[in-house]
């Protein structure tokens, strides 16, 4: 009897699977355009509104709506497949920052129509942010997750390098208008890139209720898989951290140290490239078994950092700083990565993966939130806090993650 020959777990053996080179394209694209609009759009509203209250208050109305309809984006997902919906997200988002930059142009934008239109565009979000995670493990052979979670973290971390550089030094150079534009740019590429992925639908594409699927996903996570409960408290505090941090960085290095937007975004350049050094090398390890301590150590590293920049007045010290964080977060994302792909049973990837990853990201427009109020008040204490909760969730990880799931 001939027994089949698992593929060898290689980077070439990964790319040669069809769909990947495509998905990783859309992946590189979508994730650059979203580094650019974090970074682009709170120097936009700190050059157009001087606020950076109105600034935390933005990234939390693009996040924190589609976070919510979560279950929906999972059913449709598992339902409807997942190009087509990456494919209308990334339509729409491309639409509102056109919307956004000829506001401005007129000089009609206020301050109620920028959180209007950000909305419209945050209830589509996250078919992007979901639907390449979950379709990785679908047209990928289990011998390569690994690898594939080393691509995607590590790809993640170029576009953190490039995003943030990219639009610092555009407006830098030319406007924060300009910075959002180049931004639209990125994601209709992104779309283009979709165009030939095969597209897996589920076998209940129709059979069954989309609000019955919609509330099954949301069980699932919260009390059928206790990994996945446990990684969205954990990444959840973690996640509040950075939505901190995304505010009180360029105002530490535009007030305090007297930079300009291009530092800032060199500043979150540095954690990119360090994350993706280390996403490439650990990548190439078998993560299982190990996770919860990446895990943790991913959280531990930015901890300290946050104290650090707390009471710098160095620029070299921030940059030092941020790239320690990248160095841990390369390893805390393949951990996350490869456990959540582990711990779910596949026929549950769409709807399990939409409802973890909106759970585990909803800190960040948290954090954001109450980040301008308290950075108005006082930035060390900001920082400090951020560094408190990255405390917590590391212990969070130790503490609530099984380390075995049946």
């Amino acid at each position: 009897m001939r027994v089949e020959q698992s593929p060898p777990a290689s980077y070439r053996a990964l790319f040669a699977v069809r769909g990947v080179p495509r998905l990783v394209a859309n992946s590189v694209l979508a994730r650059l355009g979203g580094q650019m609009w974090t970074v682009g759009m709170v120097l936009f509203v700190l050059q157009v509104f001087h606020s950076p209250s109105l600034a935390g208050l933005t990234i939390f109305v693009n996040v924190l709506p589609g976070l919510l309809l979560s279950p929906i984006t999972g059913a449709l997902l598992d339902r409807h497949g997942r190009v087509r919906l990456m494919l209308l997200d990334l339509t729409v988002g491309t639409v509102t920052l056109l919307v956004i930059v000829a506001l401005a142009a007129s000089g009609a934008l206020t301050p109620p129509l920028l959180l209007g239109v950000v909305l419209v565009g945050s209830l589509t979000f996250t078919f992007s942010a979901t639907g390449p995670r979950s379709l990785f493990p679908v047209l990928v052979p289990r011998a390569l997750w690994d690898r594939v979670n080393a691509v995607d973290s590590g790809m993640y971390a170029l576009t953190a390098v490039l995003g943030p550089a990219l639009a610092g030094g555009l407006v830098a150079l030319f406007s924060a208008r300009a910075a959002l534009l180049v931004t639209a740019a990125a994601w209709a590429l992104a779309a283009l890139a979709l165009i030939g992925i095969p597209d897996p639908i589920g076998a209940n594409a129709a059979a069954r209720s989309i609000w019955r699927d919609a509330w099954e996903g949301v069980v699932y996570v919260v009390r059928r898989n206790a990994t996945l409960r446990g990684l969205a408290l954990a990444i959840s505090l973690s996640n509040a951290a950075f939505g901190i941090l995304a505010v009180a960085l360029p105002v530490l290095v535009l007030t305090r140290l007297h930079g300009n937007a291009a530092q800032v975004g060199q500043a979150w350049a540095a954690l990119g490239l360090a994350s993706l050094v280390t996403a490439l090398v650990v990548g190439r390890m078998n993560s299982e078994g190990r996770e919860k301590l990446m895990l943790a150590g991913g959280m531990l590293v930015p901890a300290f950092a946050f104290a650090v920049m707390a009471y710098t007045n160095s620029l070299a010290v921030v940059i030092v700083a941020m790239l320690a964080v990248g160095l841990a977060n390369g390893p805390l994302d393949i951990a996350l990565f490869s456990i959540r792909q582990r711990r779910t049973d596949p026929a549950w990837f769409g709807r399990a993966f939409a409802v973890s990853m909106s759970v585990n990201y909803i800190g960040l427009p948290i954090g954001a939130a109450i980040s301008g109020p308290l950075i108005g008040w006082s930035l060390p204490a900001a920082l400090l806090l951020a560094a408190l909760i990255a405390v917590l969730a590391a212990v969070s990880a130790v503490v609530a993650i099984p380390s075995h799931q049946r």
